[in-house]
């Protein structure tokens, strides 16, 4: 029975280094990370290979269940998927397991709390741009990726996964600035 920690934060600048010794201190062998949007499972390939993984008796631990995802569909289905393989997941914090009936209940409400707090903090960010734009101060979102580098790589011959690795991304956000670049 293996116990495996799945850490993630939302941006290339966060840190996830207090996630990762909270699972390894909770026994986790395996800790896989990533840096992407909790919004979606899409593009979210650490946590695909966790659930790939997972085998019988296995448990999945996270740091809190919003590191699982912000979606309560997404949520339900991830722990879905675990016990189809007959394997667990636990939240630390608090501290809830699907090793239980009332834990079920807990990870839902759990998970339907993460999906409000995402619809507030998006709420109060349209709020804070409109409130910008109509101050003629807003710039837009700040740009995380160096174009430039990426066309570049591109020019030297470098294939869009190679990118990706190398500038700290997606395939998918390399394909696109590539497109972008295409564009008259």
């Amino acid at each position: 029975m293996a116990r495996i920690g799945y850490a993630r934060v939302s941006s290339i600048d966060q840190d996830l280094e207090i996630q990762i010794a909270k699972l390894k201190a909770e026994g986790c062998e395996i800790v896989r990370s990533e840096k992407i949007s909790g919004g979606s499972r899409e593009g979210r390939v650490e946590l695909e290979t966790v659930i790939q993984f997972l085998r019988p008796g296995d448990e999945l631990i996270v740091a809190r269940l919003d590191r699982l995802g912000r979606d309560t569909r997404d949520v339900l289905n991830l722990i879905h998927e675990c016990e189809l393989r007959q394997a667990f997941v636990t939240v630390l914090d608090p501290h809830v397991s699907t090793r239980g009936e009332m834990g079920h209940v807990v990870l839902t409400v759990l998970g339907m709390v993460a999906q409000m707090e995402r619809r507030f903090i998006k709420e109060r960010q349209r709020e804070g741009i409109a409130q910008a734009k109509a101050q003629g101060v807003y710039k837009g979102g700040k740009r995380r990726i160096d174009r430039e580098q990426v066309r570049a790589l591109r020019a030297a011959g470098l294939g869009p996964s190679d990118i990706a690795a190398q500038v700290g991304c997606s395939r998918m956000q390399v394909y696109r600035m590539i497109a972008d670049n295409s564009a008259p």
